[in-house]
């Protein structure tokens, strides 16, 4: 994961959230799941900072975008406790997977402030156009 890269996804999510009404926070890693870029724009919920930085580490972590675990990881399923792992994982949208044009985990992305679907659209615009 390059600086440059990071810093255009982090542009890319804010200007999303700007053009929204969202204030948002902005994590993203390599693919060890250690930051690479954060960004919290003016106004965000100082809870959000930690909840963008565990999304992008889940995503990266375990090479699947955060929402696609909230099923696997709700009460009785197979990864009921995953969140308490690693330092605390996140199980809800807006945390993506960054992967190379050869396909390999290059980081993650974690988007958080907005709405839960909103955080994963802006996350996905960020990410993909």
């Amino acid at each position: 994961m390059q600086l440059a890269q990071a810093q255009q996804l982090v542009s890319n999510a804010q200007h999303a959230a700007q053009r929204e009404g969202f204030h948002i926070s902005v994590a993203v890693v390599d693919q060890a799941g250690l930051q690479v870029l954060f960004a919290r724009m003016d106004n965000t919920a100082l809870g959000t900072i930690d909840v963008a930085i565990k999304k992008a580490r889940t995503a990266a972590l375990f090479h699947t975008d955060s929402a696609a675990l909230g099923s696997m990881a709700r009460a009785g399923a197979d990864l009921y406790t995953l969140e308490s792992t690693n330092n605390g994982m996140i199980s809800f949208g807006g945390g993506l997977v960054i992967r190379d044009e050869q396909g390999q985990v290059i980081g993650g992305l974690g988007v958080a402030g907005a709405t839960l679907e909103a955080d994963e659209q802006l996350a996905q615009e960020a990410l993909y156009g």
